[in-house]
């Protein structure tokens, strides 16, 4: 497996950490956040758009992909990065936030989820193993285990019977691994852990405790961001990363408003990704240090400056708020396309200015 993380410098004042993640498709420089394509796409963005930005990794979804348009075609095309045509690396989610999300349309038993396709109404069972054979035939760089995310709030019961499964299933997942390692088995990803526990922290602890004794050669902290108070965010992450092994990168799933970021950063976690920046910019929204605005007001109109004067996006580059609030209102898709463009590159460089200045010492 080419996979190897490395921490380059540290912040004196915090857990913030540099990084690069190598992988057989490149490297990863960390903090980062990865734009989520969950369908094997960016919404309204290409592979070269996402490579003018500087977007080093994307995100897709095994439970998506799966039911459209389906493992084994995705395969016979040379894998999620040839389908797509994208070189660098990719990280798949097992579905596990579908358990959350889906809640409606879903069957949790200790052996795995039967979720109902909301495309078709046809059933499928996803076990830890089925996922990982599956983001196998994707050819995914980093793949995440199937586990359970449970709604917040949530009784400490049911947390504590979701953290018991999402380390049963590390195990199992663990164990499929070394199986096909061990028969030859080409194309295996690298299988990071997922700590569990909703705002229990003592249940954070525990699953922490537990997925670090497994020995994954990286780590995720999933159930957050999922309605919680920011201050219940921090207090359950600073809990985790005291714990989860230092040597190890530290995603954070789901997470994607800038202060959320750069609190996790500060509490040591490594990487990123959300929706959120994408879909704002489809609802009309941009994103600068001073926050998210609508392009749709009316303030706009007449506003022949860029969205952000000190952003070097092609949207900054060579159009003007007024320019691009006309698409929105004339409901042309470019509209979104631009805003798109701003807003993920918002986020690459506000991350290459974190690394920066947690290299400086000023972070």
């Amino acid at each position: 497996m080419a996979f190897k993380y490395e921490i380059t410098a540290r912040s004196k004042r915090s857990k913030a950490r540099v990084g690069r993640i190598h992988t057989a498709h490149g490297i990863i420089n960390t903090p980062a956040f990865m734009p989520i394509g969950t369908m094997g796409s960016v919404k309204t963005m290409t592979p070269r758009d996402l490579e003018e930005i500087g977007a080093e990794i994307i995100l897709s979804n095994t439970y998506h992909l799966l039911l459209r348009p389906g493992p084994d075609l995705i395969k016979e095309a040379g894998g999620l990065h040839g389908f797509m045509h994208w070189d660098k690396p990719i990280l798949t989610d097992s579905g596990g936030f579908q358990v959350f999300s889906l809640a409606h349309m879903r069957k949790v038993t200790d052996d795995g989820v039967m979720f109902t396709s909301h495309l078709d109404g046809v059933k499928h069972f996803l076990t830890p193993e089925s996922v990982l054979e599956i983001q196998t035939k994707f050819g995914s760089d980093i793949m995440m285990p199937l586990d359970e995310c449970v709604a917040y709030p949530c009784d400490k019961q049911e947390a504590l019977n979701a953290l018991i499964r999402t380390t049963a299933w590390a195990k199992r997942s663990q164990a499929w691994v070394r199986e096909n390692v061990e028969r030859g088995t080409l194309n295996i990803g690298t299988l990071y852990g997922i700590n569990q526990g909703s705002t229990y922290k003592d249940l954070r602890i525990r699953s922490a405790h537990e997925i670090a004794a497994l020995d994954f050669p990286g780590y995720a902290i999933g159930g957050l961001s999922v309605g919680e108070p920011q201050p219940e965010l921090f207090d359950m992450l600073n809990a985790v990363t005291d714990i989860l092994p230092d040597k190890a990168p530290r995603h954070l799933l789901g997470v994607g408003y800038a202060p959320d970021i750069l609190g996790a950063v500060k509490l040591g976690a490594d990487t990123f990704d959300c929706v959120i920046p994408t879909r704002l910019a489809r609802h009309g929204s941009f994103l600068t240090y001073e926050g998210k605005t609508s392009i749709r007001l009316n303030q706009f109109e007449r506003d022949f400056t860029p969205i952000d004067p000190e952003c070097d996006c092609y949207a900054c580059r060579n159009f003007t708020k007024a320019y691009i609030r006309h698409l929105f209102w004339a409901r042309e898709i470019s509209a979104m396309h631009l805003l798109t463009i701003h807003n993920l590159r918002f986020f690459v460089r506000m991350l290459a200015k974190v690394r920066a200045e947690i290299t400086a010492g000023e972070f």
